[in-house]
């Protein structure tokens, strides 16, 4: 039995489907059917029976996946107990990271704190933030960054902090934005609420989008082109001042905001890898890391 497959044991019994826990994992669904079917040969016992909502467990099947919460958590302790063994900080960190942030910012970062401590190494996992923020509650990434609220009731701290605006490559007034072409690109879901929201508190038409496209640099180009208008998060044209922009506000005039969060699970600061590597990012933060 592997590591991961104990994994599976847990995760699968906890969401009862198989579907969600291979999504949860970041596996294929028939890989993990699978190494379900390789663990009932390996202990001559049947696991689960599907149903139509997911699958029960059997007796056989409960109990190892009592004994998979058991070995993780002895297998995390003697992870923690040789790092903490360790002098220097070292080991590999697990990171996960939005799109964004892996392309703009997590750069710098890991190279800064590798220069601090030359002997970590890290294994780096990008996405949509809301994919993101599934991976570090499953604990497939030690520590996460993620734009935008979730319910996250472990720790978190403030990475940043960002405005969203309309963009165009002309100036524009607000009143005329209900006629004139849009250009959209595909983003996680918690920022399309946002402006969908805007949008509908201030107009009653639907917006005229002119196209789509996937990613937010390439929607910035189109926009400079002049083929349109785009709203986006100002991180995004930061260091583009050919653009005319303008913040999105509320009813009462408030510029609208998006956080971005850094998240991790209390006693994953028991390593001492995640406990630097947040300190770090602390000062990072405060400018006191140049």
């Amino acid at each position: 039995m592997e590591t991961r497959d104990w994994m599976i044991l847990k995760v699968l019994y906890e969401e009862r489907n198989i579907t969600k826990t291979a999504e949860l994992l970041y596996v294929s669904q028939p890989a993990m059917t699978k190494r379900l079917q390789q663990i009932e040969q390996e202990f001559n016992v049947e696991v689960v029976r599907r149903n139509k909502h997911g699958v029960d467990f059997t007796p056989q099947g409960e109990c190892l996946a009592k004994y998979a919460n058991k070995i993780l958590k002895e297998l995390e302790d003697i992870r923690i107990h040789l790092d903490d063994m360790a002098e220097n900080v070292e080991g590999t960190l697990r990171i996960g990271a939005s799109n964004f942030i892996t392309r703009h910012r997590l750069p710098k970062l890991l190279g800064e704190f590798k220069r601090l401590y030359p002997k970590v190494e890290f294994e780096v996992q990008n996405g949509w933030s809301n994919d993101i923020f599934n991976m570090v509650s499953s604990r497939a990434v030690q520590v996460a960054f993620v734009r935008g609220d979730y319910n996250w009731q472990n720790q978190k701290e403030l990475y940043l902090e960002e405005s969203i605006c309309v963009i165009s490559a002309q100036p524009i007034k607000f009143t005329d934005l209900q006629f004139l072409p849009r250009i959209e690109y595909k983003k996680d879901y918690k920022l399309n609420e946002i402006i969908n929201n805007w949008w509908w508190e201030h107009f009653d038409v639907c917006p005229k989008v002119a196209m789509t496209v996937n990613r937010s640099d390439i929607c910035r180009e189109m926009v400079t082109e002049g083929l349109g208008y785009a709203i986006l998060p100002s991180l995004v044209v930061e260091n583009d001042h050919n653009l005319y922009r303008w913040n999105l506000t509320d009813k009462t005039g408030k510029v609208i905001n998006r956080k971005a969060w850094l998240l991790y699970h209390q006693d994953m600061t028991n390593l001492k890898i995640v406990r630097a590597f947040i300190d770090f990012v602390k000062l990072h933060k405060a400018g006191k890391i140049i």
